[in-house]
């Protein structure tokens, strides 16, 4: 798992990673804490690139994924990106490690 900080990270990722994932974490939000648990959990088991943010140091890369895939920012939102779109978001409690490991079945 790694920490991306800018947009250029971010469009270097969506260039040459499919499929992959992202989640906003706030360091702040004890929601936020559990849901990064559960994404460390299913980022240990899957095969699949997976990456997060921290939304208080990368609040521009946050909003720009937000404005270009138009989705509406949440924190925590963990995002499927797939064909360089989003095949699959979800937010707060429903980021699980069940939740995540369905989304990456579903596109397959």
């Amino acid at each position: 798992m790694k920490k991306i900080n800018s947009i250029e990270q971010f469009n270097q990722l969506a260039e040459g990673e499919d499929p992959f994932f992202m989640v906003k974490h706030s360091l702040t939000c004890p929601i936020s804490q559990e849901a990064f648990q559960e994404y460390e959990t299913f980022a240990n088991e899957t095969s699949v690139p997976c990456y997060y943010l921290a939304v208080q140091e990368a609040r521009s890369l946050s909003n720009h994924i937000a404005e270009h895939f138009h989705i509406k920012h949440e924190s925590p939102q963990a995002i499927l990106f797939t064909k360089g779109n989003v095949g699959w978001h979800a937010s707060h409690w429903k980021i699980t490690q069940k939740s995540l490991t369905a989304a990456l079945e579903e596109i397959n």
